[in-house]
């Protein structure tokens, strides 16, 4: 049952179809009429459902539930025309103009004595400047937010140089290697490092119960650092994780020397591409092996290094990022504790035979980084 009933006398609704037939009203006074009319339960009248009206005038239906209720209680007049606001909308504290100016102020450099742009200081700068009179540090966040401008936060990103012909070279020889059918004889394998902060616990956890989330106690002891070398082979879905206390060049080189004394000891060349960190060089074997083992060890390598702010293309990076959050995003107090569960990472990971579909190609570098090619003529 409607709450407001439409019912029009005889001149009510002869009004309203002269107003139609005029059609010199605004289009909003002419469609309450039509709404009106279609809504008449008079004795004759249409009486046509909220839903019929609304797709006939193209309306919302909540529209013609406010054009009834206006009939209802205060009249014709009142039901053809816009209500009128309880007080008038307050004037908008930043125009076109200064929005502007906030943007570009809150894409600069801060002020001294500040990492970053807050709200209040971005209002009070904006005041400072004579662009307001006076603002409140909400209403400049919901400005920025309606740009998705976050002045507050900082990404720290690897940023690649402009126009390189050094990063350019590099990048299109790893991607060149990624994209070699697979060969048994030369087998693709890329090697890259991280350290985990070795982290025990003041305070025994309390575990997870219905309702209550796992606790940790603030404070904790810090037992030093492990280094991980990842070891992939993104073809096959393999990898190995070293974990060793340090990460020197013999470091280094014993993974060098196990990839290729050990596991790949039939191969023809085994083809490493890794990032340029400053102990990954043969030199490294050199300072680790006899020369002649040294020199026969690197006989084996087809290296392809990275280019520099290009570490994203190791796809070794890939696996350390999943590694990170699958199994080392937690506290781990000792060197041993961090050997079980990597190992049990790694076993499980490969049992799975989880591979990477690498699908950046030279032709995307080409098309999508092309700011970082050289001009020719």
């Amino acid at each position: 049952m409607k709450k407001y009933i439409v019912t029009l006398t005889a001149d009510e609704r002869q009004a309203l179809l002269d107003l139609i037939s005029a059609g010199k009203a605004s289009a909003l006074k002419l469609a309450h009429a039509r709404i009106l009319l279609k809504a008449d339960a008079a004795e004759g009248g249409p009486a046509w459902p909220d839903d019929r009206i609304a797709e006939a005038v193209e309306v919302s239906v909540a529209t013609i539930e406010r054009v009834r209720q206006r009939f209802v209680e205060q009249g014709l007049e009142a039901a053809l025309v816009r209500k009128t606001q309880a007080r008038p909308s307050r004037q908008r504290a930043l125009d076109g103009r200064a929005e502007a100016k906030l943007i570009a102020l809150a894409c600069s450099e801060p002020p001294d004595g500040r990492k970053a742009w807050t709200m209040r200081l971005l209002a009070d700068k904006l005041v400072e400047l004579e662009i307001v009179p006076s603002i409140s540090d909400e209403t400049v966040r919901r400005s920025l937010k309606k740009g998705e401008l976050r002045p507050h936060l900082k990404q720290q990103w690897c940023i690649p140089p402009e126009a390189n012909a050094e990063f350019v070279a590099a990048m299109e020889d790893v991607l060149e290697v990624y994209h070699r059918p697979y060969d048994e004889t030369r087998p693709l394998v890329c090697l890259d490092e991280a350290s985990k902060q070795l982290i025990g616990e003041t305070v025994v956890p309390i575990p997870a119960a219905p309702g209550r989330l796992e606790r940790f106690d603030h404070e904790y002891v810090r037992n030093g650092t492990a280094n991980l070398f990842m070891v992939t082979m993104p073809l096959l879905g393999w990898r190995a994780v070293h974990v060793t206390e340090r990460r020197t060049a013999l470091d280094f080189a014993e993974v060098v020397r196990w990839l290729v004394e050990e596991v790949h000891e039939e191969a023809e060349k085994v083809v490493l591409v890794m990032d340029n960190l400053n102990t990954h060089k043969i030199a490294s074997l050199y300072e680790a092996f006899p020369p002649e083992r040294a020199r026969r060890i690197a006989g084996k390598l087809e290296i392809h290094h990275t280019p520099k702010h290009g570490s994203w293309l190791n796809m070794a990076e890939i696996e350390l990022s999943v590694l990170a959050r699958q199994c080392l995003d937690r506290r781990i107090e000792s060197s041993e504790e961090l050997k079980r569960e990597v190992a049990a990472w790694e076993e499980d990971r490969n049992e799975r035979m989880v591979g990477i579909r690498w699908q950046f190609t030279t032709a995307d570098a080409r098309i999508k980084l092309h700011r970082l090619y050289p001009a020719t003529q």
